[in-house]
């Protein structure tokens, strides 16, 4: 197949563009869905085998790109740090320059087994709720409670960690 890639966002970034337009509502998110797209195609469109089909390979990449961003958004929803501020942990500003990763992990070590998986899946391997729950075979509200408590000895280990580490 012989489509000239400039030929090829020439004739379809405007309509790709509306359309991602009419999904996002938002136009930064608009352009972000189009270039996803684009991308999708100089890494896939190669095995598209019939020409006429160029044009819906686009859309419906786009529309599943959408999707996928839609339930990635779902998953990880953005929030902004005002209104996050009561869930994360009162940790002064210099206690935090003076943490590092080893730190951190040998803390997450001392937390109690059944706190630490679920605390480890959530931040670490970025786990939703209802994954950790599936892989834990517990309730969705004792994964949410045991990275309540998971996160509440996390904090005082930590802070002991800092206090007790003159060198930090």
């Amino acid at each position: 197949m012989s489509i000239d890639n400039e030929e090829l966002v020439e004739e379809f970034y405007q309509p790709l563009f509306r359309f991602a337009l009419s999904l996002t509502k938002a136009e930064p998110d608009a352009v972000d869905l189009v270039q996803q797209t684009f991308l999708r195609w100089a890494q896939k469109g190669h095995q598209l085998r019939d020409e006429k089909k160029v044009k819906s390979w686009l859309f419906t990449t786009l529309h599943r790109e959408f999707l996928g961003s839609r339930r990635r958004q779902t998953k990880f929803p953005h929030i902004a740090m005002e209104n996050a501020e009561p869930e994360l942990p009162n940790i002064s500003p210099d206690v935090v320059d003076r943490l590092d990763a080893g730190i951190v992990m040998d803390a997450l070590q001392s937390v109690d087994e059944k706190f630490r998986s679920a605390l480890a899946l959530f931040y670490l391997k970025e786990h939703s709720y209802k994954e950790i729950a599936s892989v834990l075979d517990i309730p969705i509200g004792t994964v949410m409670s045991r990275i309540s408590r998971g996160k509440s000895q996390l904090r005082d280990i930590l802070a002991k960690a800092v206090t007790a580490t003159p060198s930090l």
